[in-house]
């Protein structure tokens, strides 16, 4: 009995350490769609009594996309960009871009830009000859002053796959 319950145990164990690495294990695609949260302004401290509004600080962006798998490369087919209101702005690429295994594509917006509003985001569009790891695609929200600063990163989630 105890020489059947260390198998059990044994096997157990075996199974275990199976599903964790499977769980580590990125699932591969031949592409996907992919949504980017992107914040041109953000609205902190109180709301102002005469205008109605808080107060917004500009900040810039700096997207990457980064090519996770180190075998294969994959293409950016587009990155369009849209504003709060679901309005796309514009298209960031003139034609697809390709991203050799674990190379990197950038994308920025300047805080100047302002265009896309607090609830701004990217559609990013990739595609690869066979299922790979999917890219690691992430913002950088920067607003570098003297007396401040302020940066925090936003990561893309996949909305169709292929």
């Amino acid at each position: 009995m105890a020489r059947m319950l260390r198998r059990i145990a044994s096997l157990a164990l075996c199974m275990g350490t199976w599903v964790a690495m499977a769980q580590e294990m990125p699932q591969r695609f031949a592409g996907q769609s992919l949504y980017l949260p992107i914040y041109s302004h953000l609205y902190h401290g109180d709301v102002n009594p005469r205008t109605g509004k808080p107060s917004e600080t500009l900040v810039s962006t700096h997207v990457s996309i980064r090519n996770t798998d180190p075998a294969a490369g994959l293409k950016i087919v587009s990155a369009r960009y849209y504003n709060t209101d679901g309005k796309l702005l514009r298209e960031f690429l003139p034609k697809p871009q390709a991203i050799p295994p674990l190379g990197t594509y950038e994308l920025y917006v300047p805080r100047s830009d302002s265009s896309g509003g607090s609830g701004a985001n990217f559609i990013i569009d990739w595609i690869a000859d066979k299922p790979i790891n999917p890219p690691l695609v992430e913002a950088l929200h920067a607003d570098i002053r003297e007396a401040r600063t302020l940066l925090f990163v936003t990561t893309a989630r996949p909305i169709q796959t292929r």
